[in-house]
């Protein structure tokens, strides 16, 4: 379905919406091709449906900056499905539709009205999600202050008040370690169970960098969102930050080894997730995530304004050629980062925040472990 909607947008035709395409879900299900649909909870499913419709209206949405268009994904990460109703807890065991009872250990108390089941797989663990209706109060930010926050990639996070973050880097300090483990699965018969077994370890340590790295952006987020009702974020295009700068055989790229290493430099620091972790817990609090557009907020000075390519002297420091004004780079950045933010919710523009998934506005996901 994805690949369908994605075709009709190429040729500017109107996507397949649910309905249309739970009626296509009908006819794949009696089909030769796909006849192994017909196995799975249908609800489930269905919920796959509106997860990608949902997708794509808030990718149309001008309102959620933070949103981008849905694409494929490649098999073995965020392997889930959904249970949307029938889900009961008794005891130590779970009841899962067409599934049936499986046990389970419980890492926290479960409170409130039983909405949904999410079931996800890491490495060879796997994890029922229970998602709790509960009565909560209008959240008011117990602060009242604004920072604006440079991501970068030797810190984390720079806040315009001078905190730093720093970032725990889990790739670059395992790099080694990593390329050990992948030359001794290169070494190995393909398909034997040695080679299943290093593929394993591999996953294994692929799953503790991005722990890590989690863990780091998860600190950081709670305590900014914590200490600041209003927080202004530059609106990067990861993605696109991070493409190869290979370039084609006609078309060689330039400086591609330094890109490379800047790209994973970037993903090793998690800004895409720190913007999506700082948007949901904002909402927690009552608090607001404004996105500014992030030209010349490296090259301008904070004090005088003047803007010019050479008051980055280097990576660290920032020295305005008009006015004489230096300081660390990134706190420069901040501080403008800040001001645009600000100018912007003066003259009435709209901030961006990151929206509650359907159905969670005053409920709790809650993640336990399945038993083995």
């Amino acid at each position: 379905m994805l690949f369908m909607n994605l075709q009709r947008l190429k040729d500017k035709q109107p996507i397949i919406r649910y309905h249309e395409a739970a009626w296509w879900l009908t006819l794949w299900k009696k089909s030769d091709e796909f006849g192994f649909l017909a196995q799975a909870q249908s609800q489930v499913l269905q919920q796959c449906l509106k997860d990608l419709d949902r997708a794509f209206s808030d990718g149309f949405d001008r309102k959620q900056p933070l949103k981008r268009m849905p694409q494929f994904k490649r098999k073995g990460l965020g392997d889930s499905f959904r249970f949307p109703q029938s889900v009961r807890i008794e005891g130590d065991r779970v009841f899962l539709p067409k599934v049936g009872i499986v046990r389970f250990r419980e890492s926290r108390s479960i409170k409130g009205l039983i909405r949904s089941a999410t079931v996800s797989r890491r490495g060879k663990h796997w994890f029922v999600s229970i998602l709790t209706a509960i009565e909560v109060d209008e959240p008011v930010h117990e602060s009242s202050t604004a920072t604006g926050i440079d991501r970068g990639v030797v810190n984390l996070a720079t806040l315009s008040d001078g905190s730093v973050f720093e970032g725990s880097k889990p790739l670059k300090r395992l790099s080694k370690k990593l390329a050990r483990e992948q030359r001794r699965l290169a070494r190995k018969t393909k398909f034997s169970n040695n080679w299943k077994k290093q593929r394993e370890r591999i996953t294994r340590l692929y799953i503790k960098i991005a722990d890590a790295r989690n863990d780091a952006i998860h600190k950081a987020t709670t305590i900014i969102s914590k200490n600041h009702a209003v927080t202004v974020l530059e609106d990067l295009r990861t993605k696109n930050m991070t493409a190869s700068a290979k370039g084609s055989v006609d078309e060689p790229g330039t400086s591609v080894r330094q890109k490379a290493g800047l790209n994973r430099s970037i993903l090793d620091m998690g800004w895409f997730e720190f913007g999506q972790q700082l948007g949901y817990k904002q909402q927690w609090r009552g608090g607001q995530v404004i996105l500014i557009n992030p030209r010349n907020t490296s090259r301008k000075c904070s004090t005088c304004e003047f803007t010019d390519k050479g008051n980055r002297i280097t990576q660290e420091q920032f020295s305005c050629t008009a006015c004489g004004h230096a300081e660390n780079a990134d706190l420069n950045a901040a501080k403008n980062i800040l001001a645009a933010g600000l100018a912007a919710t003066a003259c009435g523009g709209i901030g961006g925040q990151a929206p509650y998934e359907a159905g969670t506005r005053g409920a709790v996901m809650q993640s336990l472990p399945l038993a083995a």
